[in-house]
């Protein structure tokens, strides 16, 4: 068993490279299986969020990942030089389990990313592709983040993705209260955000949503309307705020559509936040006088905010990380032993198996109970001992004197005086 992760992050790559590679949920069924079905790939889980895409494999190694990986995006492995790392072993498992504590994530220590783990280690184990390894890999990587919350406040004094949203409509507007607001998507991020906002008490708020009965759920939380998808070149002037994060693979709100809204709100100032990975907004909207449009990565300085007050927690929750490092280790070397553990039980039952049938045989033919007994004990010895004393005595020089010691440890036998 070989760990691999291959992966870029908001370190690594820019936005532009990261939505090439993201995956939406409806992909990453596919995607597991038909990377499991690679030479050499024998177990995967995908992760992909707005900040990172990440394979987490068994496999032999890690080229035959950067060729698929290239490959389903229609480019060549030289294009993405530069933007991909590879961790393999130990530093993979480091990896795995910084991911899960919040220690790689742009928001040190926020909590979502292990949500989304969570929802990945899923769909892997749905799609049948997670195994042994990665089972044991992650479900150690829940436990440490666990503990690194509740022993350490790294997570104190954090700003969120979503938090940080408000404190960027407030350098745009003088009061949210004075605002609509318009939330596109209903997924766990959009909640987030709507929840924060909603704590301002903005003027109104409407979901926009592909299916309506899922924005009409969120609306009903925030005391607001639900809208399609298809409503909004018609509605989106009316709103001050926009936020967007969708799984769609393609642009919901184009260059001509905030045109039209700007034309139509005499340029009032429109401030948006896109989340999505894919964006779900043309990047030439930004472009647009009176229109404020922030990505993922515009919001990396706000997020910061607190960041040194949470160093200190940092530094504990790798030490505790470094230390779940070598438990995971020794686990692993322990579930290498187990296929020579059951070939041995296998031979020994085995052996039990066939003396024991000769014994009931003689037993049973009248034979003498206690002789009987005395050849079963022979037999079986001898059968025990037969293949150490025949490799034994097919060794020699330095070889044998490895072997000699190996068996003496083996049985516990006494050193010679």
């Amino acid at each position: 068993m070989k760990l691999i992760v291959l992966g870029l992050n908001h370190h690594t790559a820019p936005l532009a490279v990261r939505e090439l590679l993201a995956f939406g949920p409806h992909e990453l069924g596919g995607a597991l299986q038909q990377l499991v079905s690679c030479n050499g790939v024998h177990e995967a889980m995908i992760v992909s969020t707005c900040n990172r895409t990440e394979l987490y494999c068994n496999a032999e190694n890690g080229e035959v990942l950067v060729d698929w990986l290239a490959r389903l995006r229609h480019r060549q492995p030289a294009e993405l030089d530069g933007y991909l790392y590879l961790h393999e072993g130990p530093d993979a498992v480091r990896h795995a389990y910084r991911v899960a504590c919040g220690l790689d994530s742009m928001v040190l220590g926020e909590t979502q990313i292990l949500g989304q783990l969570k929802d990945a280690e899923r769909t892997a184990r749905d799609a049948g592709s997670l195994g042994l390894l990665l089972n044991g890999l992650f479900q150690r990587a829940f436990g440490v983040a666990k503990d690194v919350r509740s022993q350490t406040r790294i997570g104190a004094a954090s700003v969120s993705m979503a938090a940080a949203t408000v404190r960027l409509a407030e350098r745009i507007f003088p009061s949210v209260s004075e605002c609509k607001v318009l939330f596109i998507g209903a997924g766990e991020m959009i909640e987030l955000c709507a929840t924060h906002m909603h704590a301002q008490k903005p003027r109104a708020i409407a979901v926009a949503n592909r299916t309506l009965e899922r924005g009409e759920k969120l609306a009903a939380t925030l005391g607001g309307e639900a809208m399609l998808l298809s409503e909004l070149p018609a509605r989106i002037a009316e709103f001050d705020i926009v936020i967007t994060s969708t799984a769609s693979s393609l642009p919901i709100v184009g260059k001509g559509m905030m045109e039209r809204a700007i034309k139509a709100r005499r340029h009032r100032p429109v401030f948006m936040v896109d989340l999505a990975v894919p964006r779900d907004v043309e990047q030439e909207v930004s472009k647009l006088e009176d229109v404020y449009l922030f990505t993922v990565d515009d919001l990396s300085e706000v997020v910061r905010e607190g960041l040194e007050s949470r160093q200190s927690e940092a530094a504990v929750a790798e030490g505790m990380v470094q230390e779940r490092i070598e438990e995971f280790s020794q686990w692993l070397a322990s579930r290498a032993l187990v296929p020579t553990i059951r070939e041995l039980r296998d031979h020994a039952e085995r052996i039990q198996r066939k003396e024991l049938e000769r014994a009931k045989k003689q037993l049973a033919s009248g034979s003498d109970p206690e002789l009987v007994l005395e050849e079963l004990a022979r037999q079986m010895g001898n059968k025990f001992l037969h293949a150490p004393l025949a490799a034994l005595n097919a060794t020699q020089g330095e070889q044998q004197a490895e072997l000699v010691e190996a068996v003496r440890r083996l049985y516990r036998l006494h050193e010679p005086d």
